[in-house]
């Protein structure tokens, strides 16, 4: 059992290190690329992170693919630096506490429903998980390009 805390610490440390690091290429790229072609990176990217997470056993596999997922993660600042360009800016404020409560409503509820889909089978909460990414893929495409 020790040996699995020393694991999950190192892989901690690596992906603290790398996100880190590529944070600035991140923004970087949200401006020379624009939102819309950022989110969809990510969220096509996840749909087949999710996939994997369903289908992989190896941990070495799954520990690159935590990494990714961080990373992916992360480009999810598009979303805010979109709405910063066309919301109205009084109601910039209201508008994300808002959805910080939305948000944090979902990180509450969704745990509970993924850990009973996860007792009928560990794969279907990450099957719903790339479910949820081609939704947000589609939806992005919403998104205005100057």
């Amino acid at each position: 059992m020790n040996i699995y805390r020393k694991e999950l610490a190192i892989l901690f440390v690596i992906n603290n290190l790398i996100n880190n690091s590529i944070s600035p290429l991140i923004g970087r790229s949200i401006i020379r690329f624009g939102e819309r072609a950022v989110l969809s990176c990510e969220y096509f990217s996840l749909i087949f992170i999710f996939l994997a997470y369903a289908v992989v056993e190896s941990k070495w596999i799954v520990a690159v693919l935590y990494i990714l997922d961080h990373i992916f993660f992360n480009f999810a600042i598009a979303i805010r630096t979109y709405f910063q360009k066309v919301g109205d800016p009084k109601e910039i404020a209201p508008s994300m506490a808002m959805g910080f409560t939305i948000n944090h409503i979902a990180a509450v509820a969704l745990p509970a429903v993924g850990g009973f889909l996860w007792s009928i089978d560990y794969r279907i909460p990450f099957i719903f998980g790339a479910f949820l990414s081609l939704i947000s893929l589609i939806a992005v495409q919403k998104i205005r390009v100057k």
